[in-house]
């Protein structure tokens, strides 16, 4: 039986409505791909928390007002990703630090398809475009 890894992502928005997306870094699983930040759930942690604590992680930024927003599931040759999204808003952009990703950008929710995105966040970028 596959491992099933559960996993949190944040739909970040700024002040004009843009989505926070990184880049995965090369040499890593799924190298430079596109994904919504967040990372995986710790045992017994509040899916909210995790979260936050991934966003100052890696990309040193705090967020508020989070709202689930969807959620996805993929089966990758050797595990399965279950992913949980959140809809927050940045609350300072200028603090924000590239910790573990290569890059990132703030694109409105119509132009988020023009980005390679990895599998897991694909359904999530469909489901942001019909919001």
């Amino acid at each position: 039986m596959k491992k099933e890894i559960v996993v949190v992502g944040g739909i970040v928005e700024n002040s004009k409505k843009e989505i926070l997306c990184t880049l995965r870094p090369e040499g890593k699983s799924l190298g430079n791909m596109w994904e919504f930040p967040g990372g995986k759930v710790e045992e017994n942690e509040k899916y909210e928390d995790a979260l936050k604590r991934e966003l100052l992680e890696e990309l040193n930024i705090e967020v508020k007002d989070i709202v689930f927003h969807s959620k996805a599931i993929k089966e990758y040759d050797n595990f399965i990703i279950n992913l949980s999204c959140y809809s927050c808003k940045i609350i300072d952009e200028s603090k924000l630090k590239l910790m573990e990703h290569r890059n990132f950008l703030w694109l409105k929710k119509e132009n988020l398809d023009s980005l390679v995105w990895v599998p897991t966040d694909i359904p999530i970028v469909k489901a942001l475009k019909l919001d």
